[in-house]
């Protein structure tokens, strides 16, 4: 279900591969991270690794062919640096508000979401703590978790990705 959605929100686009790989990585991360509250290691390193190959691989393939190239790798890369420095601040200074795996998922996903726009990159970044946001209250009021609660993150900012791209898709 993944790729399908994948190869639907990227469109025909040379960086579907990255997003299908995003898809495939993060519908795994989410179920983990739901699970365990852990974003392991071992599929955070290899898709921060392939997918900016993927975005690069694109951007050349775009240059060649009248596509979406330069200016979207460039936006991909302030992406990636602009939302894992976001986290990383975060996790810095509120120990514990975050875990260090979202901010390790946190670049690839800024990136993918950057390539689409600013407006795609701002809705992947805002729409996980609306969603979280209103996930924590409905948890508090039904008394299913309290104030010092722990919600693993990574589901909602993948979530958000999600968002993002299908509000591009559908605006396009």
């Amino acid at each position: 279900m993944a790729v399908v959605w994948a190869v639907w929100a990227s469109g025909p686009s040379w960086a579907t591969p990255a997003v299908v790989v995003l898809a495939v990585a993060g519908a795994a991360l989410g179920v983990i991270d739901a699970r365990t509250h852990r974003l392991p290691n071992a599929i955070v390193y290899p898709t921060t690794a392939v997918v900016p190959v993927l975005l690069a691989l694109a951007a050349v393939a775009g240059a060649v062919t009248g596509g979406p190239s330069w200016e979207a790798l460039w936006r991909a890369t302030l992406g990636f640096a602009a939302h894992a420095g976001f986290y990383l601040l975060m996790w810095l200074v509120f120990k514990g508000g975050v875990g260090l795996g979202d901010v390790k998922l946190a670049g690839v996903l800024g990136a993918v979401t950057a390539w689409w726009g600013w407006d795609a990159f701002l809705v992947a970044a805002v729409a996980p703590y609306v969603v979280g946001g209103v996930v924590a209250v409905a948890l508090l009021l039904f008394r299913l978790a309290g104030r010092k609660s722990y919600i693993p993150f990574g589901p909602f900012m993948l979530l958000g990705v999600v968002v993002a791209l299908t509000w591009e898709r559908l605006a396009s």
